[in-house]
């Protein structure tokens, strides 16, 4: 089985140039990328991280 990798709160909000609270607000709000809890940690699969990445591509397209 294949190791996934994980993203915190901070590093997504580096990789979308934003601050950790919008990130926290994005999912407070159901928005941006999809989360797991990981004992008190909030962590972000880089696959769904890519999930997020084409959706935004769709929306700016449409």
């Amino acid at each position: 089985m294949g190791e996934v990798d994980y993203l915190t709160t901070a590093e997504v909000a580096t990789r979308y140039r934003t601050e950790p609270g919008t990130v926290r607000y994005w999912r407070h709000r159901g928005y941006g990328p999809r989360w797991v809890r990981v004992g008190r940690r909030v962590l972000y699969s880089a696959a769904e991280i890519e999930r997020f990445d084409a959706w935004l591509a769709r929306q700016e397209a449409a």
